[in-house]
């Protein structure tokens, strides 16, 4: 598959965001210290079921990663790898991106939604983004306010995996998924 110039643009964003280090190349230390530091952030113990079973999805994207993207076997990923696989179709494809992304947004909402309501308000998807991927509190109240679309104040695990779908799939710069991760780099 080829992949446009704007959706390259997409997939360097989201590359920055799996490196949790800054070190240019994602790694299984990123995975598991986005991983801790989500449960950290809602005063989570590392030892809770909750961040174990964020930890353990965690490592499973990892693997996939890693088994898909990681062709010259040092462990790690680099970004042209990261496009690699996924013109392939070897990280996440329309039909199999919900079974990847549903139980990790649900391992998400477990930690971040304080009250168990099934939504996250804003206050709520600043801290998780913020401490996931690095997201700045402005980016992440925009796209809070982009899932929104009833405008109740709140989003759920519907709306995010909604937004998932439509940042690797949908080519449009004003759709709700080009958001999901802020503005993209030009």
């Amino acid at each position: 598959m080829e992949i446009s110039e704007f959706a390259a643009r997409k997939l360097a964003r989201r590359f920055e965001t799996f490196d949790f280090d800054g070190d240019g190349r994602i790694e299984r230390d990123d995975f598991e210290s986005s991983a801790r530091a989500v449960a950290a952030e809602f005063g989570c113990e590392p030892d809770s079921p909750a961040a174990q079973r964020l930890l353990h999805l965690s490592m499973q994207l990892w693997g996939r990663l890693a088994s898909a993207g990681d062709v010259n076997i040092d462990r790690s990923v680099d970004l042209a790898e990261y496009k690699d696989a996924f013109a392939e179709g070897l990280l996440v494809t329309e039909e199999t991106f919900e079974q990847g992304y549903r139980p990790f947004l649900s391992a998400i909402m477990t930690i971040a939604d304080s009250d168990g309501d099934g939504k996250l308000n804003v206050e709520e998807h600043i801290r998780w983004t913020g401490a996931l991927m690095h997201l700045p509190a402005e980016d992440a109240r925009e796209i809070h306010r982009r899932l929104d679309a009833d405008g109740d104040g709140f989003i759920n695990t519907d709306d995010l995996l909604q937004a998932i779908h439509d940042f690797y799939f949908d080519e449009d710069p004003d759709g709700v998924g080009s958001w999901l991760l802020g503005k993209l780099p030009d």
